[in-house]
This record gives structure tokens, C-alpha cells and sequence, in this order.
């Protein structure tokens, strides 16, 4: 449906500011047209995955609490 290269350390586009900003607003009005209502999904996305911010991280050993500095079951048992 869309695509924006990051070749730059997966991070960062060749692309001068004003087209990386184009190509992500039509991803974001893709994304809504999907039923996303956020309002900038990626950032989003870019944001969870750092485990210091905010309270709630999402990392390679999965969510984890900041502020307790532990990792949160994503899978709940039942009797």
C-alpha cells in the first residue's frame, strides 16, 4: 500500500525533509483509510519502541514497565 525507505541505519531517509514529510502524511492517510485513528501512526510506532519513554516500552523481550523496570506478561492463564 506505501513505503518509506529508511536506508540510513534504518533510522533516517536520503530524501530532503520536505518529501520524507509528503510520504508520510500519505501513509498516515492510508492508515486511516485502514481505520487507524491515530493521529500519526508511525511516530507512534517509532516512539513505543524505545523503552525509556514513555511508561510503556515494546522491545525484542516484549513490553516492558519503565517506571518499574520490569517486563509485563503479554499472556494471561487461565484456570
Amino acid at each position: 500500500m506505501g513505503v518509506l525507505p529508511l536506508p540510513i541505519g534504518g533510522l533516517m531517509s536520503p530524501l530532503p525533509a520536505n518529501e520524507v514529510m509528503e510520504q508520510i502524511e500519505l501513509l498516515n492517510e492510508k492508515t486511516a483509510g485502514l481505520g487507524c485513528d491515530l493521529p500519526a501512526p508511525f511516530m507512534t510506532l517509532s516512539f513505543i519502541s524505545l523503552p525509556t519513554v514513555p511508561e510503556l516500552g515494546l522491545t525484542d523481550f516484549g513490553l516492558i514497565d519503565v517506571l518499574n523496570h520490569r517486563i509485563i506478561p503479554t499472556v494471561i492463564e487461565t484456570d
